[in-house]
């Protein structure tokens, strides 16, 4: 899976969005909607999530922001998959985060979602989630 060039920069406009929202509002959204429609998962993290919610929004900043050489991250990635396999993440959780991901963005961007976003997010996710989950897998 690869981006186009017109993907990165949809990707990159739409984020700057997020990036000027609170962390913990957007953190908060995303784990509620994760764990409202998958229960079992909560178990994987901490009782008091206000540093994942910072995690979270740091880690796909950092993605974001390197789109254009995303295989510069590609160690880094590989390194944050082997952690969530320690704790406990399994390949088909991937699926259930992207879906809430997607969610998040959607309803965050309202008006500024549409077809090629969703497209260029769907893309940027499944490059991402592919990389983890090769990484430990193999």
């Amino acid at each position: 899976m690869t981006l186009t060039p017109g993907q990165i920069q949809s990707v990159k406009q739409s984020w700057i969005i997020f990036r000027s929202m609170d962390p913990a509002l957007v953190g908060d959204v995303f784990y509620s909607k994760l764990f409202a429609e998958n229960p079992s998962l909560r178990r994987m993290f901490p009782k008091q999530m206000d540093e994942q919610y910072k995690k979270l929004i740091n880690m796909l900043s950092i993605i974001v922001a390197r789109l254009d050489h995303i295989d510069e991250l590609t160690a880094d990635i590989e390194a944050m998959a082997q952690r969530h396999a320690g704790y406990g993440v399994k390949p088909e959780h991937y699926r259930l985060v992207g879906s809430a991901l997607l969610w998040v963005l959607e309803h965050g961007l309202g008006k500024d979602w549409n077809d090629d976003v969703k497209e260029a997010w769907q893309n940027c996710y499944t490059l991402l989630a592919d990389t983890m989950i090769n990484a430990t897998v193999s």
